[in-house]
């Protein structure tokens, strides 16, 4: 016979309930404290970064300009001087001076351009056949002996692609291969119009005006309907060049320093020391 204990039958379903109390309210929701986003006080934020001045590619540094030069060039305002010339000259690859005759009438219409809005004090068109180096070093000589501040650089280019269309289905018959325009001929070009300060020798902007068209033609005369397609071409879109260089240069126009502003400030300057009674 088993002795009797003295804990009651009460006293332990008591305890036992006890102890699932206890379990749930340990497995239960638990709330993490999180820390605010920004730090209360200035003190405790963090600094923003600096901004990056300095070139750390070492490599790059092949250039003339030291690094001094460098930053000096790209600190300085840029805007249009007042009363200033410019001439119009058409250039080659790299830059050279073009020594081929330009028929085509789009120098023209940007200088008619320049001239009715009034931007310069004169426009003229600059010959390139006067005596001068080749490159950049040419074209400011150029510019020196036409008395013009900038020069607007003009020049343009095609990448032209022929191919053969399904007109070719009649080239079996003795007619239809010489007069079916079977030739698909594509030119795609660009004009870029670009404005020299010849006494910086630094580029203010370059405008791109992008050409496409396409025709169907027969074997006949391909570089002939070529070259009236590229000058169709650049007729139409040399408005829209125009426009582009026009209203870049009012940019640089209302990017000029204000006189009166200056007037002021040395004005203040002068007056450093003076009672202000």
């Amino acid at each position: 016979m088993l002795p009797h204990h003295p804990l009651s039958l009460s006293k332990v379903l008591a305890g036992l309930a006890l102890l699932g109390a206890t379990g749930c309210a340990a497995a239960g929701p638990r709330h993490v404290a999180m820390a605010p986003l920004f730090a209360e006080s200035s003190a405790e934020r963090p600094t923003a970064p600096a901004e990056l001045e300095e070139n750390y590619f070492q490599r790059d540094r092949t250039t003339a300009l030291s690094e001094a030069e460098l930053h000096r060039i790209l600190e300085a305002p840029v805007f249009l001087s007042e009363r200033a010339r410019i001439g119009i000259v058409p250039v080659s690859d790299r830059y050279d001076v073009e020594s081929q005759i330009p028929f085509e009438d789009v120098i023209a219409k940007l200088g008619a351009r320049l001239s009715s809005e009034g931007q310069f004090e004169a426009v003229t068109e600059i010959s390139t056949d006067w005596p001068a180096q080749g490159s950049v070093a040419g074209l400011r000589e150029l510019a020196a002996r036409y008395r013009t501040d900038y020069l607007l650089l003009y020049r343009h280019r095609f990448v032209d692609h022929d191919y053969q269309n399904a007109w070719t289905l009649f080239y079996p018959t003795i007619i239809g291969a010489f007069i079916v325009p079977a030739q698909t001929m594509e030119s795609n070009g660009i004009m870029e119009a670009t404005l020299f300060d010849v006494k910086t020798g630094t580029i203010l902007f370059t405008a791109f005006e992008r050409v496409h068209g396409s025709e169907e033609e027969n074997v006949w005369h391909g570089d002939r309907k070529r070259r009236r397609r590229q000058r169709d071409l650049l007729e139409a879109a040399s408005h829209d060049l125009a426009r582009q260089v026009v209203e870049k240069v009012g940019v640089l126009m209302a990017a000029r320093p204000d006189p009166r502003a200056a007037g002021v400030v040395n004005a203040g300057s002068s007056d450093t020391g003076r009672d202000p009674s």
